[in-house]
């Protein structure tokens, strides 16, 4: 009889509880997708802040120490500490080796160029375009292509095993340079393959294979400077703490997440002679961006979940006040407040069952189209959201059918079936 009444209830009120449905099921579907997007949101959010340029850098380690004499910090001249050239494939030997996305070496150099007005001295900086370099099985197309997405080049970009080189549009707005043109370096030509843009110190110089910097230079495999960029997890306190002091599973745990500093720790480890920290500014904003987002999913979620409730509230009171008679009726022939509130709630409960098995296969639609429009990339629920999604709807219809249902409950049945005739 239970089962039968409930039934029924369905059957004779399918209006109403399709409006009811249909808001849990939206609530559930908005839920699912930003449930499935706050979670797999952080790889992805990451990788397209990753065509902002790098976030780390590896210097010699003579740049980072400090000395320090009658209250005076002084810096070592470090004009002549390099990294070696050979030892940047161990970049990719760290445990986060995944993560490293690429690595460009830097080599400031000068030259003197010849021109009409008569030589002039230039910056040279050398560097790697698109270097294929490969360790153990991993192989990787790596340089600023990949590190400085932003540069523009007008014309074609260098081989990195050529002589060709780029240069800076604000000295070739000086020199009169353009693509294709031979230059006279060091008593050698080259041919000018492009004219770089970088809003940046590079407008202003010529960019090279780092073969030419190192002959400019006489210093044959060395390196000033590796920028790396890298997938990292947004910056926490946890992040924060200097590796010195931890020990034990604390230090392995810090050891093993993703940070841009454990990175750029494991990386001190990897190269020899070298110091490497996170720029600031890069990584410290990518966990303000990401929290930023998901507080933003957060009060989408919140926003639909409340209006879920709302519409659940309105259909149930309609609802409730429609079917009075029937209540004041069951009541009379001597149901029990227990017996009468347990029909109502079953029938909400599979009302909201019903309802969210719907939101939810909707809500995964809904994410995959949101990875794929947004984010370039597949966005895939994991089953776990499941049975969250389902309490949260219970919690949502709970909260918009308990007033309604409570009424109903403590109808008086002569006032309701006096009502009803």
């Amino acid at each position: 009889m239970f089962a039968r009444l409930v039934y029924e209830s369905f059957r004779r009120q399918k209006r109403r509880k399709l409006l009811a449905g249909s808001a849990i099921a939206l609530g559930v579907t908005v839920a699912t997708a930003m449930i499935a997007v706050a979670t797999g949101i952080g790889d992805k959010i990451n990788r397209e802040l990753r065509s902002f340029g790098s976030n780390i850098v590896i210097t010699p380690q003579e740049d980072s120490l400090d000395l320090d004499v009658g209250g005076v910090s002084i810096k070592p001249p470090s004009d002549g500490a390099f990294l070696r050239e050979s030892d940047l494939p161990l970049i990719k030997s760290i445990f986060w080796h995944h993560n490293i996305l690429g690595f460009a070496p830097m080599l400031p150099a000068s030259a003197t160029i010849e021109t009409i007005q008569g030589p002039q001295a230039v910056a040279v900086l050398g560097t790697y375009f698109a270097h294929p370099y490969s360790y153990g099985k991993e192989t990787l197309i790596t340089g600023v292509r990949t590190t400085h997405p932003w540069w523009r080049v007008e014309g074609a970009w260098p081989e990195d095993g050529g002589h060709d080189l780029l240069a800076g549009e604000k000295l070739a707005a000086r020199l009169n340079i353009k693509p294709g043109d031979t230059v006279t370096l060091a008593g050698t030509a080259h041919r000018v393959s492009g004219i770089l843009s970088t809003g940046s110190a590079e407008d202003d110089e010529l960019v090279a294979p780092i073969a030419l910097a190192q002959e400019l230079l006489g210093r044959p495999g060395a390196v000033r400077r590796v920028f790396v960029s890298a997938l990292t997890k947004p910056e926490d306190a946890f992040a924060r703490v200097d590796p010195k002091t931890l020990q034990g599973a604390v230090y392995d745990r810090w050891y093993c997440s993703p940070y841009a500093q454990s990175i750029a720790y494991q990386l001190q480890q990897a190269v020899p002679n070298s110091h490497a920290e996170p720029i600031r500014q890069v990584s410290q904003n990518e966990g303000v961006i990401l929290a930023r987002v998901e507080g933003l999913l957060l009060l989408v979620t919140i926003a639909a979940l409340l209006a879920s409730a709302l519409t659940v509230s309105a259909a149930m009171a309609n609802t409730m006040f429609e079917r009075r008679a029937e209540v004041g009726l069951m009541k009379a022939l001597g149901a029990a407040n227990a017996s009468v509130a347990s029909l109502l709630f079953a029938e909400t409960a599979l009302l909201c069952t019903l309802a969210s098995l719907v939101g939810f296969v909707l809500g995964t639609v809904l994410a995959h189209e949101i990875g794929s429009r947004i984010f370039g990339s597949h966005i895939s629920v994991q089953p776990v959201v499941l049975p969250v999604v389902l309490l949260l709807a219970g919690v949502v219809t709970v909260a918009g059918s308990a007033a309604a249902i409570r009424r109903a409950v403590q109808m008086d049945p002569v006032f309701a079936l006096r009502g009803a005739a």
